[in-house]
């Protein structure tokens, strides 16, 4: 891929934001080093690790890599067969740590076929050894120091030490704590110079000690003295130290070859772990720019939605929608300076590096790109002092060589071609480059501020104009890009706004072609069709989303309706079978007990029988005020009592509607309830005056009209 777009781009500073959000060295130099590739099957694949990494980050928390050490001069060591020392133990150590915890992460739901994607096989190849880890982890407590437990040997050693050390310090506090000795000793304490314990003895009492002198105080006053009696103690200390070390140097080795066995394991969890972190800080870094993965083909179509160029803070960036390659193979933008023409420039070809480099865009989901060879921009002022060259010089140097290089696999993009130079020459030469790489089958976008290649870009297949919005009012560039409709530079409306005397301005288009103004008038009456027909566009989304809601929300009605029907039904059957088993017993008792008292005559008891006649008159006046008040739910409304647009109340779902049709034969009305309608008898609706009654009051006032066993009076009709 061209060196001179990449830099122009800024892919550079991509990379850099992206290096942010990886965790390890390794994967912090590998994003740094990412380049666009040209074969499909890697860009595919790069791509589906980004969004498999981007769906685990979506379903689960967060992985951590934190505990991932630097660990190749460890392995080269292990390879040579020398042993490791504490701290690089710990690093092995923490690095295995990691790999079960990532190793865990990656399983998530095993048991589950859907969890498997492209990284499965990457967590797949750790290798935890969490026996190594634990093992290491026992026998170090840090860099500094072996823990006692890590052998047999190393504690007794250590226990040896300590016994040693306490006989010292109880000879040596003798001393010290003696009264005879506390003019001659500076302090009355014990310390210790070269590793061996001594008594600080003043100057003209060092002969008073028998013993080895090993220091003297800065002023001379002072000398430090190991007295006799603890000579052989110390000599005994310090072998015992070197035991120490040797032990320690034991335990370090047989850990080393724990860790060497393994060594090609180690070096693949480490290799491994990294290229996971640099997955997913590809996957961070997508959820922090609200990237998508770009749908690729290989035709050199390019559709880019909502897109926003990643180096610019995205809460004030205006999205653009970029197409080419797809009825048109050359896009040509004008428009004012400062609207936005580079940045949608810039926009394609850093989305285009970023695509094929793995990396998901800042785009809308479904955004298309192609995959090119090759991409060469011509943008910015690369003026060279060093080379004596011009603006101009120094731009056609630059084309020149993208003339010669480009192909129908290429994808170019020029800023303001045949600038800096003669307007006539500049816009002829522009034009004559442009056709001669849209012949060559090229994907081109280029910004101008040449009427002549409006004209071209009109005239010619293949070629379509482009503009950046500007709004007259504010004078300020919307940085909408509009895709069929050439720009305008704005110059004598900008001038005018901003105070130019009115005749300047004037004499000003005086001076232009009658063509040339012909065309501008052209493009503002197309400009402000264009608005007009977006806004009219962003109605019509607004009401299509609004009655997408309404929908949604009737159907929710709807279900609630039908669930409510249901659960009446439920309690009507279940009121049913309680009065039928109610009945039941009942009457078994009673023909038990008539059978008994058939038998036996004499035996029949009047209280009971009467009891029993007392009940069933009880049970029957019950049943019977139910039946009442079901019949209640009648209306005794006649059909002509029904007038279109009645609002009613239906008894039995206690719901209200209004009236569609007038009663059939059959003597059913038609009535809706919100999205719901269908047909009920007459005596099941009750009509409401509205202007008079509430539902509730009107089912009182019907209640109490039938109470009194009359009907309902014309006063009654709505």
């Amino acid at each position: 891929m061209n060196k001179r777009s990449i830099r122009v781009l800024e892919f550079n500073k991509i990379l850099e934001m992206l290096s942010e959000y990886a965790v390890t060295e390794g994967a912090k130099r590998k994003a740094l080093s990412i380049k666009p590739l040209k074969d499909r099957i890697k860009i595919e694949l790069l791509q589906q690790n980004t969004r498999d990494a981007y769906l685990r980050l979506e379903r689960t928390e967060n992985i951590s890599f934190s505990g991932v050490r630097q660990i190749n001069e460890s392995l080269k060591l292990l390879e040579i067969g020398s042993a490791l020392s504490a701290a690089e133990l710990l690093d092995v150590a923490s690095l295995l740590e990691t790999t079960a915890e990532v190793k865990k992460y990656g399983e998530g739901n095993a048991d589950n076929p859907e969890s498997y994607d492209s990284l499965t096989c990457l967590f797949d190849e750790l290798t935890p050894y969490e026996d190594i880890s634990s093992e290491i982890r026992r026998c170090i407590i840090s860099a500094d120091e072996i823990a006692d437990d890590a052998s047999g040997n190393l504690r007794s050693i250590r226990r040896k030490i300590s016994a040693a050390e306490v006989s010292i310090h109880s000879t040596l506090n003798k001393i010290v704590k003696s009264e005879a000795n506390r003019d001659k000793l500076m302090d009355a304490l014990i310390t210790s110079r070269n590793g061996r314990y001594c008594i600080p003895v003043k100057i003209e009492y060092k002969n008073s000690f028998p013993g080895m002198v090993h220091d003297r105080s800065s002023t001379g006053s002072t000398v430090f003295i190991e007295p006799m009696q603890i000579v052989e103690l110390n000599n005994q200390i310090q072998d015992l130290h070197i035991e120490e070390f040797m032990e320690i140097e034991k335990i370090l080795t047989s850990l080393s070859e724990m860790l060497s066995a393994v060594r090609e394991e180690l070096d693949i969890d480490y290799k491994t772990l990294t290229e996971l972190d640099f997955i997913f800080a590809k996957a961070k870094f997508a959820r922090a720019t609200d990237s998508t993965e770009p749908v690729w083909n290989e035709d050199g179509i390019i559709e880019l939605k909502r897109a926003i160029h990643p180096l610019l803070d995205k809460k004030t960036a205006v999205p653009v929608d970029i197409s080419l390659g797809d009825g048109y193979t050359s896009l040509i933008i004008t428009g004012p300076n400062t609207g936005g023409k580079t940045v949608s420039l810039k926009t394609l070809g850093l989305l285009t590096l970023m695509g094929q480099a793995g990396l998901h865009i800042p785009a809308m989901a479904g955004s298309r790109l192609s995959i090119f060879s090759d991409v060469f921009a011509d943008i910015g002022d690369e003026q060279s002092i060093e080379l004596s060259l011009s603006t101009f010089s120094s731009h056609m140097s630059n084309i020149i060589y993208i003339v010669k290089n480009a192909d129908e696999k290429s994808l170019v993009l020029f800023d303001e071609p045949g600038g800096g130079t003669d307007p006539a020459e500049g816009s002829a030469l522009a034009i004559a480059i442009l056709e001669y790489l849209r012949k060559a089958g090229v994907r081109l976008m280029a910004t101008t501020h040449y009427t002549e290649l409006k004209t071209y870009a009109i005239g010619t297949e293949g070629v379509e104009n482009a503009s950046c919005e500007f709004d007259m009012k504010s004078l300020r560039p919307t940085y909408r890009l509009i895709i069929g409709i050439p720009g305008s530079s704005n110059a004598f409306a900008i001038a005018k706004r901003l105070g130019m005397p009115d005749d300047i301005t004037d004499a000003a288009r005086l001076g232009m072609d009658e063509n040339q103004l012909t065309m501008e008038r052209v493009i503002s009456e197309l400009t402000e069709n264009e608005k007009e027909m977006t806004r009219l566009r962003e109605e019509l989304e607004i009401e299509a989303s609004s009655a997408k809601k309404l929908r949604e929300r009737l159907a929710d009605k709807e279900k609630n309706l039908d669930t409510k029907k249901a659960e009446l039904l439920e309690q009507a059957k279940q009121e049913a079978r309680s009065i039928i088993e109610d009945a039941k017993s009942f009457a078994d008792e009673s023909i038990k007990n008539y059978n008994k008292w058939l038998k036996n005559p004499e035996k029949i008891d009047v209280r009971t029988l009467e009891a029993g006649r007392t009940a069933l008159r009880e049970k029957n006046k019950k049943y019977g005020e139910k039946k009442e008040e079901k019949q209640k739910k009648y209306s005794g409304h006649k059909p002509t009592d029904f007038h279109i647009g009645d609002k009613v109340l239906v008894l039995s779902l206690d719901a209200e509607g209004h009236v569609l049709e007038l009663p059939d034969k059959s003597g059913s009305v038609l009535v809706e309830m919100g999205i719901l309608t269908s047909r009920y008898p007459i005596n099941d609706l009750l009509i409401i005056d509205e202007d008079k009654l509430n539902t509730k009051s009107a089912d009182k006032k019907f209640r109490e009209t039938r109470s009194y066993g009359g009907g309902f009076s014309d006063s009654s009709k709505a």
